[in-house]
């Protein structure tokens, strides 16, 4: 599994946390790790990451945040629209990293 740590002292950045989740991510197995690199073109409120996997037979939709950062409207709005058709959508902050969240369910542990 990777081993990058985020930094303890100071919370990390959103593109650090991506950069872990990331790697994760190609750790598991999944095959699709999308992220728009010009978010000012898509749709509002959409989430950062689409992360797919054929042999695990899912696919997550994430918003990443700083500890601090706030879910903006338009991402409640798009986060809620996507769970009501059954898709499995969410928010990851750095302490789900270091909790082993974000690993759990990107193996698909319950």
């Amino acid at each position: 599994m990777p081993t990058k740590r985020l930094s303890s002292h100071n919370s990390p950045s959103e593109d650090q946390l991506q950069e872990s989740v990331l790697e994760l991510a190609q750790y598991f197995g999944y095959e699709l790790r999308y992220h728009n690199p010009d978010s000012r073109r898509s749709q509002a409120g959409f989430p950062d990451l689409v992360l797919g996997s054929l042999s695990r037979r899912r696919v997550l939709f994430r918003e990443l945040k700083t500890t601090t950062g706030r879910v903006r409207p338009a991402q409640v709005i798009c986060l809620k629209i996507l769970k009501m058709a059954g898709l499995d959508a969410d928010v990851w902050r750095p302490e789900d990293l270091k909790s082993g969240r974000i690993q759990r369910e990107l193996r698909g542990d319950k």
